[in-house]
């Protein structure tokens, strides 16, 4: 298949098509910058909604019976669930895949598990990218699930038009979000798992902080409690996300948002390219094993190793 085929058959929507175009771009391979070249003037269509928050908080059911709710509209759902790294093979370890496996039969539903690959802040490195995909391929709703290590996940700001976080009664996830910052990203708040004793707690504790919280846009997140095993609570968490969006749409937030998104992935493809550069120079690699080495037994100290290995 020539790249042109690739590119045409990713924006008819062709699954195989998508999942070929998605690795290349997360491999970094050769055709990865003109696949995105491609795509991006395609994108912009979809609505990309970030599911962040603690481990355990039930984000993965959540995302199963969201994504089953705009299904049921005619929806085509694109989910992008970011998994911790294999320490062996550098892939994910797929635990979404095996939580939406009925979702996965429906040929308007596409699941990509995506390894972070040592990347903090609960996102793996193309993320972006694969989102691109999904929209230009004429998915409505692009469903992002960060890898929910509940101190790293303010970066899910970065890539979502929506911010949805999740928390749970009984398990202290409102001094967690405190100290991740989550409190500051949040553009709707869930409380999952709401038949559990405490919610109620969790709700006024979550409130108060709400209430102290400062947003240049002056949106009040709302509070949504679901029981997402049940399916109880989804239909008033999209009522949510509608919401938010309405709001960003009528006033100029939602452009400054998207610049801010704008330039990060900006800065980032600066690092990610200046680092590649800096790595396949000559003899690059031998100095750098070489200074590793060195600062492996205290014979100099890391700073000065970098600014050794940039000097050459």
């Amino acid at each position: 298949m020539t790249l042109d085929e690739l590119i045409s058959k990713v924006l008819a929507g062709e699954p195989r098509a998508i999942a070929r175009a998605i690795t290349t771009v997360e491999n970094a391979g050769p055709d990865a910058s003109a696949i995105m070249k491609a795509v991006y003037s395609q994108s912009g269509r979809a609505l990309v909604l970030g599911i962040t928050g603690a481990p355990g908080a039930g984000k993965s059911s959540l995302v199963d019976k969201l994504a089953l709710y705009y299904r049921n509209r005619g929806e085509r759902v694109g989910i992008v669930a970011v998994d911790p790294s294999s320490p062996f093979s550098g892939g994910a370890i797929l635990g979404d895949r095996i939580r939406m496996s009925a979702l996965g039969l429906d040929k308007n539903v596409f699941i990509r598990s995506m390894a972070t690959r040592g990347k903090l802040g609960g996102l793996a490195r193309s993320t972006v990218d694969a989102v691109a995909v999904l929209d230009a391929a004429g998915f409505e709703k692009v469903i992002v699930e960060t890898v929910g290590v509940g101190q790293d996940e303010v970066e899910i700001v970065k890539t979502a038009d929506v911010s949805v976080v999740v928390l749970v009664p009984g398990m202290g996830d409102d001094i967690q979000a405190i100290k991740a910052g989550i409190m500051e990203i949040g553009d709707v708040f869930v409380i999952n798992k709401a038949d559990r004793e405490g919610v109620m707690r969790t709700q006024k504790e979550l409130e108060a902080l709400l209430a102290l919280a400062h947003r240049p846009d002056l949106w009040v997140p709302p509070i949504v409690k679901t029981i997402a095993t049940e399916s109880k609570g989804i239909e008033e968490l999209a009522a949510a996300i509608e919401s938010f969006v309405g709001y960003a749409k009528s006033g100029e937030q939602g452009l400054s948002r998207r610049k801010a998104i704008a330039k990060w992935r900006l800065i980032d493809l600066i690092q990610e390219r200046l680092l590649s550069r800096l790595l396949s120079s000559d003899g690059t690699g031998e100095k750098l094993d070489e200074l590793s080495a060195a600062v492996a037994r205290k014979e100099k100290d890391p700073y000065s190793a970098v600014e050794e290995l940039l000097a050459k």
